[in-house]
């Protein structure tokens, strides 16, 4: 016998009719798709008489807002469980993983529909539980159509695509969704020669398939057969447009990808996006501009696109300048957003800047943007600024004190990064092979041989981790700085051949030099040479050897072979910042707009000064 849902009448005022009822469980479901769950509960009790669909309208309603104890609380204090409501539970449960919560609600109900089952069969598949989800599909006793999709899709989405097949095969109706699932199934797990003789094997198609197999065709880079695909289609929808745009554009073909985008008959807010994200990608900023200004809707990932793109072509600044336009047009920037302006800042007057956004914007507690916060102010060398943004955080991962440790690190402060790694082996994090190039490194230039070798060793003995060329080359300058060259030809004749680079040669040749070995320094230098001939790394530290032991034949042999190879040497510079504008000076260089002033300072003022002072 087929149940009635359940009216609980908690306030009786008069009966109030049953449209009444199905009117306020619309509006509580409406609520809860646009995010107001407190208007939706606050309705939910005011209601004199609920049902059923009411329970069930308001779990869902806390399910797609996130708030599964919410689902929860109201689930238990239902007065009699429904199968509408008890169903709708064990969707909670399943799209949260916690598929045995699900399967216990699942037995303790009176009787089941079908969404009760596929809903928990799907769960099992979801957490890799095939053989589990088969055997309750086998149990279901009537089956419908639904159910049969739901395994052919739980099966192809862990990789079991023979398996997905056989359930498609044994499948007695077969709608254009089944035989649609069926070659998704097959798109996804790389198949596209088995998804095309499906595809040409299907009664009838919708929309959707075309769509499917052109969006496939174009990310296996069969650029012709979804061109011929699309010239097929009997309609068309601003998917498909979308699909060969994006799809295009993403296969280098831009100029085809715009042409398929001014033949549109109508262009949404996807096309758009594709096509100045294509225009970004390619570094073409001012097609990408025209494309923004001319856009009639822009949305965040509108704005990301054109965001991202100044970020990595420039011009300097315009990516900031975009995000407090963006402000100005009332959209929220969210964490992408703010990653992508981060990462065009290298000035401290950009980066105090979206520092000071990210507060009010709520990502204060966002580790991966106050990591990569922390790491671009190491780079411009404001360790204070890294420091209390490091210390803010409230939820600190591997990244984030790796990040400290190597922002100590390169800018000598040796103790601050080996301080850090203490704190951090407390805290419970276990390093990885980047956080001990880092306190090796701090190891190096503080001079503390032992605790460098003991750092070393226990790579292998307390972390699994196998040391890599950096870590050899750190654990040689170690033992070079300290004057323990024997040592450090120890470390690089026990090293694998593979890992010999240039930087551990460079850093034995170094502690050779160092320390007058000057033979060995030559026997080391020609090797690095022969190792990477186009460096001009290996020739400068070669003819500085020969410089030193004034062997002048040999080192203008050196300087010769640097011209001969024409291998150039990379000039020295520094760089300051003066009123948030970098400015960068190469060795000798008279290019900057004020080196009349700068040289005048400089001989007029500071040299006296500093021969004084000396």
């Amino acid at each position: 016998m087929k149940r009635i849902p359940l009216i609980i009448n908690e306030k009786s005022r008069g009966a109030p009719a049953v449209s009444d009822i199905y009117r306020c469980n619309v509006r509580i479901s409406d609520l809860g798709h646009h995010g107001k769950v407190k208007e939706a509960r606050k309705l939910f009790d005011e209601m004199p008489q609920r049902n059923s669909f009411s329970y069930a309208s308001m779990i869902t309603v806390y399910v797609k807002n996130n708030d599964l104890p919410g689902a929860e609380r109201l689930f238990r204090t239902m007065p009699r469980r429904e199968i509408v409501s008890e169903s709708a539970m064990i969707n909670a449960y399943v799209k949260a993983g916690r598929v045995d919560e699900a399967r216990k609600v699942f037995e303790e109900m009176a009787e089941r529909n079908v969404f009760s089952w596929t809903s928990l069969i799907s769960g099992y598949f979801w957490i890799r539980q095939v053989e589990e989800g088969r055997r309750l599909f086998d149990r279901m006793p009537v089956k419908t159509i639904v159910s049969w999709i739901t395994v052919v899709l739980g099966y192809a989405q862990n990789g079991l695509i023979d398996q997905a097949r056989d359930i498609f095969d044994k499948m007695r109706e077969k709608n254009v969704v089944a035989w649609t699932a069926m070659i998704k199934s097959y798109v996804e797990n790389d198949l596209i020669d088995e998804a095309f003789k499906l595809f040409h094997d299907m009664p009838q198609r919708n929309l959707f398939t075309w769509n499917i197999m052109i969006s496939a065709c174009l990310k296996a880079n069969r650029v012709t057969e979804a061109i011929q695909l699309f010239n097929s289609m009997p309609q068309r929808n601003s998917i498909s447009w979308t699909c060969m745009v994006s799809g295009l554009a993403q296969n280098g073909m831009i100029y085809s990808a715009r042409e398929y985008f001014d033949q549109m008959p109508s262009r949404d807010i996807a096309a758009w996006n594709a096509m100045i994200t294509a225009y970004a990608n390619e570094g073409n900023m001012d097609e990408a501009s025209e494309l923004f200004q001319l856009m009639p809707s822009k949305n965040v990932i509108t704005w990301n696109a054109i965001i991202d793109g100044y970020s990595r072509n420039g011009p300097e600044g315009e990516a900031l300048r975009h995000l407090i336009l963006m402000f100005h047009f009332g959209l929220r920037p969210d964490e992408t957003t703010i990653t992508s302006v981060l990462t065009s800042c290298e000035a401290m007057l950009e980066l105090t800047q979206v520092h000071a956004l990210i507060i009010p914007l709520g990502f204060e507690d966002n580790t991966s943007l106050v990591n990569a916060l922390i790491t671009k102010y190491s780079r411009i060398g404001e360790l204070n600024s890294a420091r209390l943004a490091f210390e803010s955080l409230k939820s600190k991962d591997l990244v984030s004190w790796t990040s400290m440790i190597l922002a100590y690190s390169n800018h000598g402060h040796s103790l601050h990064a080996l301080n850090v790694f203490a704190r951090m082996l407390r805290s419970g994090v276990k390093p990885d092979e980047i956080t001990f190039v880092g306190v090796l490194s701090a190891c190096s230039h503080a001079g503390l041989v032992e605790k460098g070798q003991r750092l070393f060793d226990s790579m292998r003995s307390a972390y699994g981790l196998k040391p890599w060329a950096e870590h050899y080359s750190c654990l040689v300058d170690v033992f070079g700085r300290a004057g323990q060259v024997e040592k450090a030809m120890r470390v690089v004749s026990k090293m694998p051949l593979s890992d010999r680079d240039g930087a551990v040669l460079g850093a034995l040749l170094g502690a050779c030099r160092m320390h007058g070995d000057d033979k060995l320094a030559d026997h080391i230098g020609r090797k690095l040479i022969a190792l990477d001939p186009s460096n001009s790394g290996g020739y400068v530290l070669l003819a500085n050897v020969c410089a030193a032991c004034e062997k002048w034949d040999e080192f203008a042999q050196v300087r010769k072979m640097m011209k001969e190879r024409n291998v150039k040497k990379v000039p020295g510079y520094s760089q300051i910042e003066v009123k948030g504008k970098n400015h960068v000076f190469f060795v000798g260089d008279r290019t900057h707009p004020q080196v009349k002033e700068i040289y005048e300072m400089l001989t007029d003022t500071l040299l006296p000064s500093m021969q004084e002072r000396s």
